[in-house]
């Protein structure tokens, strides 16, 4: 039988196969235990430093027994989409919740954080209106861009000169959305609202804000970037996901009725997608009951990143302009980021390595991420393991190279 095209053009692609080889893969690592501080990998005990779970959230027993009671009286799953028979009492009680939490009038629930920023983002401007993005925005909010018929334009990282620049020459009748993570989920800096709120009041634009890495993290009991610089009331849509902080999956995006009514009827990755699933929205719920009445646990994640900004710091790693829990430890070398990566599961420390293309060949790094249950012991034994791979694969800390 003729091969064709279509196997001839994905044979092609062999890089995945010579990393494998090269014995320096680091994707789709089997997990055999729950998402924790330390998980099971081969057999072996390894400590997480590579897990959104920022709160550490996705083994409580409160989690648990929610998602166990919603199997029993819901069963599995909703068998429909949310538009028709796949709408269940606990989806409305969520979406209240969840607009109640962020400060807006209504929300709706999608069954993952991507297919909101699709549904949203393909959805709410046409033709004549323009998608205004940070170019280290998530993929998703990428991706909803270009399902959109309306024209995307994107802004270098953080830079309002360079926002302002875009919005001046754009007609005042159209439709402007500037759409923008609030945590930005592998440098770990929090995006500049204050001054992007009044470009938009300046030249009539609206504001999307996808909390993805946001919610649990900053604002008032974990409200995300909008309650963390008081302009809850100035930014249009949040956006937010259930994979992170809320130990679950699905996602969500809270706006003012009108704008959820229309999403309602014209999002199609939520009209013609399967619904959550009963043990996901139930699990989600307890963890907002938890995250609101427990304010701990956000407590004790930012002293854990308080902890390991100043560890790192010390041993003069580069970890560039991070404010939050997700820091990136530069090594500016695609070879070197995944021999360090292996030498540390090896060593018993999961973290994830950026490379190129996704990032340039010199802004390669490891993202290290911190959670609530985190100890500072923990801390100190990847830090001390990870100067030792460092050392072994002849790369010193950045900044101590110079």
């Amino acid at each position: 039988m003729k091969k064709g095209k279509l196997l001839d053009k994905v044979s092609a692609y062999t890089a995945a196969a010579e990393a494998r080889k090269a014995g320096i893969y680091p994707y789709f690592r089997p997990i055999s235990s729950g998402q924790d501080t330390e998980v099971m990998i081969d057999g072996k005990r390894v400590l997480m430093f590579g897990s959104n779970s920022y709160l550490g959230l996705t083994n409580d027993p409160r989690l648990k027994e929610a998602a166990k009671a919603a199997v029993e009286k819901y069963g599995t799953g909703c068998a429909g989409s949310r538009f028709l028979n796949g709408t269940l009492d606990i989806h409305v009680e969520l979406e209240k919740r969840l607009a109640a939490y962020v400060g807006k009038e209504d929300a709706i629930i999608f069954s993952t954080g991507f297919q909101v920023n699709l549904g949203v983002l393909s959805s709410l401007t046409g033709r004549n209106d323009y998608l205004i993005l940070d170019e280290y925005n998530h993929a998703s909010l990428i991706d909803g861009s270009r399902l959109s018929f309306s024209r995307t334009i994107k802004y270098r990282h953080n830079n309002m000169e360079d926002l302002e620049n875009k919005l001046k020459n754009l007609p005042d009748e159209a439709v402007k959305l500037i759409a923008v993570d609030g945590i930005f989920s592998m440098e770990g800096d929090i995006v500049k609202l204050p001054e992007i709120v009044a470009l938009a009041q300046k030249y009539g634009a609206n504001i999307m804000v996808d909390d993805a890495h946001s919610l649990g993290v900053i604002g008032e009991n974990g409200a995300g970037t909008a309650s963390h610089f008081g302009l809850t009331d100035n930014v249009d849509l949040i956006m937010g996901t259930f994979s992170k902080s809320l130990a679950s999956l699905g996602g969500f995006i809270a706006a003012d009725a009108p704008t959820i009514e229309y999403l309602k009827h014209h999002a199609r990755s939520l009209i013609f997608s399967a619904s959550m699933t009963p043990a996901s929205v139930a699990s989600v719920i307890a963890a907002l009951d938890i995250i609101e009445s427990e304010p701990e646990h956000i407590d004790r994640l930012w002293a854990n990143t308080r902890y390991a900004t100043r560890l790192l710091q010390e041993e003069g790693y580069d970890i560039g302009v991070t404010e939050t829990p997700i820091i990136p430890i530069y090594i500016r070398d695609n070879e070197k980021t995944f021999l360090i990566t292996k030498y540390l599961q090896d060593n018993g420390i999961f973290v994830n390595p950026v490379v190129s293309p996704a990032v340039p060949p010199d802004a390669t790094l490891i993202r290290f991420s911190l959670m609530a249950t985190h100890s500072f012991s923990q801390i100190d034994e990847a830090i001390d393991k990870l100067s030792k791979a460092f050392k072994f694969v002849n790369a010193m800390p950045v900044k101590q190279a110079v």
